[in-house]
Parts: structure tokens; sequence; C-alpha cells
């Protein structure tokens, strides 16, 4: 025989020991008659010679048979940092030549592995698995883990059908150069990851994960507690990306750090084809630069994120979000965050920017908010449909800020905000500035900004329907408690809240320059100039009609646009009746007609709308 160059003879004779071995047991496949029959058992490994001569058979079905570490034969020559002339560990399989067998490591590790290769893909314990490899109840720990692309503390590259599960690894990963593909556990991942984690530290460019890089297969039942950090694009605290994969039943709980999508779970969900996120979450605090979420940075269209949430604080500029950064045309549902946001533009407690068509609907947000320009306690700029939803957190910011949406070019319907807001510039207790349609939503925090400012919504340009809003507040000019400014369609509407403000400051609207129509306000207003129990100002051409104010609690007998009546009258059906609302009486607030818009008690109560809790 020839002695492969750089061999050590202690490796070679050990090579041929189990050459032998794997040998024979292919001959005892081979009975009579040129039948096969499967050999009676696995190959036994025992020792890092064994483990290395598996590159002879990928197609071999494997065990191990004990933990594998500095102190093992062959530890020297063939995992150490001096080993192979300080490249360490060999990877088993390439991408042309992968492992297809199975191994078992039977719950037993293999500690102390070192690979350095910086220039070369497919770096892991296995280089890369195919087809029906399965790599199983294996930990790999104290590791330090190298190498360009494609790189995975256990696997680098699991493909097609390959399968790793109940496995994990805890060590370092490190992509040389920014490179991409990188993960705690497994670099690219096109088969099945599941029952598994990683704890360590991973770093890379783009596509990184706590556990996988990429995923276009399945996750699921796994966990991360690896602090991740990526240079570049798409770093999760569990999955870097998926496209056409599936995330599911599973966590992260270390730190994300990273250029841009940047998520506390997965970095973006559907890069190429649509991902999904099911039964997740992340508690991990996540930083980065535009598309960050405490869970998910981008959710891709047609992409999924349903019944997960976060906790962890977020801190990004552009679309940052408590559970997701930018949903473009994705769905979100029946989700939750409860940390703290912090960003500049398109900030929100859950969603940062939901885009045309995205859809957040059934979830909430509880943690406080914080930005500049377009920031929400539930999402920071929305574009298509929010409903179902709620925030409770404080929300702070200076332009378009809103308890539960900062800008609204799109449907908010049958949602909530019970969070305090401050701002400069259109402000108000649900929506900042609202260009689309408001219908069956409300807010009762308290609402505090300088020009454009109402208890619901700071600016209205779109439609608004069957909202109310109690809170109280405070402004300089324009002012509401309802809306601070209407330039569209108000209906069917009411406010409690007191109103205080310098110009323009009215119970219901602070400067109306469109339609208001069947609606109320009741609570005090104060004020310099314009001031009005219904409306502060109204411009030249505009309606108020069937619309009134309470002269008795708001101190103020005039408005400009409206009729005032006593407290007494406000409570009456009478009263509206005869102005064509579409009101029925009930027998107790704690009955409602659903068929009217309006249910009252008669003598009892002002109106309240039928859908309202």
């Amino acid at each position: 025989m020839k002695i492969i160059s750089g061999w050590r003879s202690s490796n070679y004779l050990a090579r041929v020991g189990v050459l032998l071995t794997i040998a024979a047991l292919i001959a005892g496949m081979v009975g009579f008659g040129g039948t096969c029959t499967p050999p009676s058992q696995n190959l036994e490994i025992r020792t890092w010679y064994v483990l290395d001569a598996l590159r002879d058979n990928l197609g071999g079905s494997y065990i191990l048979m004990n933990d594998l570490d500095d102190t093992t034969a062959g530890y020297a020559e063939l995992a150490s940092p001096t080993a192979n002339e300080g490249k360490g560990w060999q990877p088993i399989g390439t991408h042309d030549d992968p492992f297809t067998g199975t191994f078992d490591g039977q719950g037993y590790e293999i500690r102390n592995l070192f690979i350095d290769r910086p220039d070369e893909d497919d770096i892991g314990l296995f280089g890369s698995v195919e087809q029906s490899g399965v790599i199983e109840n294996i930990g790999v720990t104290n590791a330090i883990v190298i190498g360009q692309d494609l790189v995975g503390g256990l696997v680098g590259a699991n493909l097609d059908e390959g399968t790793v599960s109940n496995s994990y690894y805890s060590g370092s990963v490190t992509g040389s150069n920014g490179h991409y593909h990188l993960g705690g556990l497994v670099g690219i991942n096109e088969g099945t990851v599941s029952d598994s984690y990683s704890a360590g530290s991973v770093t890379g460019g783009g596509y990184v994960g706590g556990l996988v890089g990429s995923n276009a297969g399945a996750v699921s039942n796994s966990h991360s507690s690896s602090n991740v950090t990526g240079n570049d694009a798409l770093v999760g605290g569990l999955v870097g990306c998926t496209s056409g994969g599936t995330v599911s039943n599973s966590y992260s709980t270390g730190s994300v750090t990273g250029g841009g999508v940047v998520g506390g779970l997965v970095g973006v969900n559907g890069y190429f084809d649509p991902g999904t996120v099911t039964e997740c979450y992340s508690t991990g605090n996540v930083t980065g630069g535009s598309c960050v979420g405490g869970l998910v940075g981008a959710n891709s269209p047609e992409s999924i994120v349903i019944d997960s949430y976060s906790t962890g604080c977020v801190a990004g500029n552009l679309s940052v979000g408590g559970l997701v950064g930018s949903n473009y045309e994705g769905t979100v549902t029946d989700s939750y965050s409860v940390g703290g946001v912090t960003g500049v533009d398109n900030v929100g407690g859950l969603v940062g920017e939901n885009p045309h068509n995205g859809d957040v609907s059934n979830s909430h947000s509880t943690g406080n908010v914080t930005g500049e320009r377009f920031v929400g306690g539930l999402v920071g700029y929305n574009f298509y449909t929010v409903s179902n939803s709620y925030s409770t957190g404080n929300v702070a910011g200076n332009l378009g800020v809103g308890g539960l949406v900062g800008a609204n070019e799109g449907i908010v319907i049958d949602s909530y905000s019970a969070g305090n807001v401050t701002g400069d510039e259109y402000v108000g207790g649900l929506v900042g500035l609202s260009a689309v349609e408001l219908s069956e939503s409300y807010a009762t925090g308290s609402v505090t900004g300088d020009e454009y400012v109402g208890g619901l919504v700071g600016g209205n340009d779109g439609s608004m329907s069957k909202c109310y809003a109690t809170g109280n507040v405070n402004g300089n000019s324009s002012v509401g408690g309802l809306a601070g400014l209407n330039t569209l369609d108000m209906s069917d509407s009411y406010a409690t809240g007191s109103v205080t403000g310098n110009s323009s400051v009215g119970g219901l609207v602070g400067a109306n320059h469109d339609v208001v129509r069947k609606c109320y306000s009741i609570g005090v207003v104060t004020g310099s100039s314009s001031v009005g129990g219904l409306v502060g100002a109204s411009a030249n051409g505009t309606s108020v009609s069937d619309s009134f104010w309470d002269t008795e609690t708001s101190g103020q007998a005039t408005s400009d646009g409206g009729t005032g009546k006593n407290t007494t009258e406000m409570q009456e059906i009478a009263t509206f009746s005869g102005a064509t609302w579409d009101i029925v009486a009930v027998a107790d607030p704690s009955i409602r007609n659903p068929s009217y818009f309006w249910n009252i008690v008669d003598d009892e109560t002002y109106p309240f709308l039928s859908w309202q809790p």
C-alpha cells in the first residue's frame, strides 16, 4: 500500500484497521447467489481515528460508543489546533461527495473540536450531509469552528432530505471575511433540524443565525442561546433567513446585532419563497440598522408569523418593531410583544412598517415605544390593514405619533390603545396621522403635543366612523377631544376627555376643514382663541350636522358648528332620534342592540356605540 502524503504512521495504521472492518461488513452483506443481507450491527466509533475514517464510506451506519475529547486517541493528529498543519479537523463530507449515511451519537459528546479553515466552504464536524443522511443524538462542546461559507458547528450544509436531530453545539462559529450562511449548529439547512440547540457565539457577514444560517427546510422544537453578530444583513437569533422554510415551536434567548434585516429569532422570513414562523418566541435584545424586529426583521410577501411573541428590547433606525421590523405583504396574527422599541422612522411596538398588502390582526404590544417620525404603540407606519389588535405601552416621538399607529394609509378597524402619547405634530391617542380609514376603534390614554393633537387622531384625512376617545388632551393649536385636525369625513363618533390648548380648541375637533356628522362631545374645553364646545374653528365651506356638545360639562356655550344641549337633553333619546341618528333605547348599558349604530339608556346615559366593550 502507498501511504498518503501528510499522514502520520499511527493515523495510517488506525485507518487501515477501520478500512478492513468496513470491508468485512460490506463483504458480509453479500450472500450466495448475489443476494444482500444487512450487516448485523453498526460500525462502532471509540477514537478520533475511527471517526475520521467515516469519510471512506460516507453512506455507512455508525454509532458513537463514548465521548471523544483531547485525551482520546487521535485528537492531536486529527482535531487539535496543531492538526493538519494548524487547520484542525477536516470536515466529513464535501459538496461533491456528501455524507449520506447515519451517525448516531447515542447522547455522547465530541469535545474540544478545532477547525480553522477560513478559505474553505462546507465547514463543521460534518461538512455536507445530503439525501438520506442522518446526524442525531450528538453534542459538540467547547469547540472552535472557523470557515468561509456554509459553516456550522455540527454541519456546514444539510442538503436535500438530510436530517439533524436531538443534537447540540456549544462554542464559537466564525465566518472569515464577512462571509455567509453561518449557524451555531448548521450553516444551511434544506432538510430537517429538530429537537436541537446551540450555545456560544456566531459571527459572520450575512445569513447568520444562532442555530441555522439559512433555512429552506424545517426547523422545529429547537432553540439557541448564542449571541449572534452579523456585519451585513439577514441576521437572526435562531435563523438568519428562511426561504420557503418553516420555523416552529422554537425560541432564542441570545442578543442579536446586525447591519440590517435583523430579528431576535429570524432575520428575514421568506427571502426568495414564502416562509412560516409559528409558535415561536425570542427574549434577547436586538440591535440593527433598518428592518429590525424583536422576533423577525422582515416578513416577506405571503410569509406568515403566527402564535409568536418577543420580549427583548429592540433598537434601530428605520422600520423597527417589537415583533417585526417590516411586514411587506406578509401576515402577522395572534402574536404579541412586550419589550421596549427605540428607533428613528417607522417605529412600532409590534411592527415597524406594515407596507402594501401587509396584514396585522389579533395581536398586541405592551412595551413603551420611542422614535422620531411615524411612531406607534403597535405599528409605526401602516399601509394596509390593522384589525382586532391593541397596544398598552406609552409612546413618544416627534411627527406622526399614535398610541396604536403612527401614520395610517390603510385600514385600522376593531382596535384600541390605552397608553399615554407624547409628541410634537400630528399626535393622537390611537393614530397620529390617518389618511384612509378608521372604524370601530378607540383610545383611552392621555395625549400631549404641540400642533394637531387629538384624543383619537392628530390629523384625520380619511374616513372615520364609529370611534371614540376618553383620554385628556393637551396641546397648543388645533387640539380636539377626538381629532386635532379633520380634513375629510367624520361620523358616528364621540369624545369624553378634557381638552386644553391655546388656539383652535374643541371638545371634538380643534380645526375642521370638511364634514362632521352625528358626533358629540362632553369634556371640559379650555383655550384662548377659537374655542368651542364641539368644534374650535371651521373653515369656509365645511359642514357640521346632527352633532352636539354638553354645554354644562364642557363649560362652553358656543362652538363653530354643532348644537349645544344641557346634560339632561344629552341623555334623552329624543335629542338624537330627532337628528336622524341610527339609535335605539336599551334597558341598561350591559345590553346592546347591534342592529343600530348607537344605543342609549334613556334619561340615564349619553349615547354609546353598540359595538363598544
